[in-house]
């Protein structure tokens, strides 16, 4: 179903893909958007182990692609050092493939938009995490991304440089 990728030699162990989703705080999420266009468009993300989650407006762009196909491909780019003397860039990356849902559970939902403020403010009370929650409850989305696919890589200077 999914690409066996090419260079296998620069695949990441699917603990260092883990490490890679736990650490980032930015990816790209790409989504079938209008007319079939490619619609890509960075997110702040929470990875917890199974699944990703992702907070939204609850209209847009993002939410007409998704209702009309789930299927969704999502990146992050954990480090990307232009090396100008090599012509190159020494990068890591982790591409999940999978399908999005919208969260309609409020307990579900609750607890995504937990996992979400501790990952983006990790030292703030829960009693603000709470209050923070509250105010953008009502105008909030939560959308589920299922994986089916985790691939990383990174270039073959960083697994060089590591021997």
């Amino acid at each position: 179903m999914f690409r066996a990728m090419r260079r296998k030699k620069q695949a990441l162990s699917p603990q260092e893909s883990a490490d890679v989703l736990h650490k980032g705080t930015c990816g790209v999420l790409a989504l079938l958007g209008d007319d079939e266009y490619p619609y890509a468009v960075p997110l702040s993300y929470v990875y917890d182990g199974e699944k990703i989650y992702f907070h939204s407006a609850k209209s847009g762009h993002k939410l007409d692609a998704i209702q009309r196909t789930p299927k969704a491909s999502f990146c992050v780019v954990d480090q990307d050092l232009v090396v100008p003397e090599e012509y190159t860039t020494y990068f890591r990356s982790v591409i999940v493939f999978g399908r999005i849902q919208i969260v309609t559970d409020e307990r579900k939902k609750r607890s995504a938009m937990e996992k979400l403020a501790v990952k983006y403010a990790p030292n703030d009370s829960a009693v603000r995490r709470d209050h923070a929650i509250e105010r953008e409850w009502k105008s909030l989305c939560v959308l589920e991304m299922s994986i089916e696919q985790i691939t990383g890589k990174e270039a073959i200077e960083l697994i060089r440089n590591r021997k």
